[in-house]
């Protein structure tokens, strides 16, 4: 299984995005993530479908897009038109609407992922698995960068990589979100995750390639 990295842009400076995606490009990141906060799902407010259309002539590289809004449905389409590839959407948003939200990213074209919050029993999401694309884990509540891991995401890893290995998708990707350093990122790895979101540990490294690299093991 691929062992991709996502560099958070929360953790960039926002006025040079575009020289920041082809620097990540360079250096041999997988996805870019962007983390969409709309002051109402989670406390901050950071950027929408304007910044990932800003960036999007800059890279090849996938944009993987972490909708943490209330009523995420309103915004697939303008996400479509800004290019996005992945668009992740919380079941603490959706709630029983999760699925059907699911198949409405896809239908658009683009791949989709499901989302829960450290304080959400992992099994909510076990129902989505042949609905979805990735699968998101927090190991940190959502809303600021640069927080501790939660160790108690491990268990939860195990428990969702083993119920996607014996209902027939041993290769879902696992997305882990939230103070995934160099450090702990090969216990994490261990546990299940196989797609890694880093903003802080990225950004603030002396030599982002190397970084990107030891994160990757």
């Amino acid at each position: 299984m691929k062992i991709k990295i996502a560099p958070s842009i929360l953790a960039s400076d926002f006025s040079v995005a575009g020289e920041t995606v082809k620097k990540l490009e360079r250096c041999g990141a997988d996805l870019v993530h962007c983390d969409v906060m709309d002051g109402n799902f989670v406390p901050p407010i950071t950027f929408g479908h304007q910044m990932v259309a800003g960036i999007r002539p800059h890279t090849s590289l996938p944009l993987d897009c972490h909708l943490m809004v209330l009523h995420p449905e309103t915004h697939f389409e303008e996400f479509k038109k800004a290019g996005a590839d992945y668009v992740t959407i919380h079941y603490e948003a959706c709630g029983e609407k999760l699925i059907e939200n699911l198949k409405k990213i896809r239908s658009l074209g683009m791949k989709c992922g499901a989302v829960v919050n450290p304080d959400t029993p992992v099994e909510k999401i076990f129902d989505c698995v042949p609905f979805a694309d990735m699968l998101l884990v927090m190991s940190v509540f959502p809303g600021y960068g640069g927080q501790k891991f939660i160790e108690e995401t491990l268990p939860r890893l195990e428990a969702l990589r083993s119920f996607c290995i014996k209902n027939g998708y041993p290769d879902m990707d696992i997305e882990v979100d939230g103070g995934v350093t160099e450090e702990n990122v090969r216990t994490i790895l261990n546990a299940g995750a196989n797609v890694i979101v880093a903003g802080s540990t990225v950004f603030r490294a002396q030599d982002m390639q190397k970084t990107i690299e030891r994160l990757r093991g």
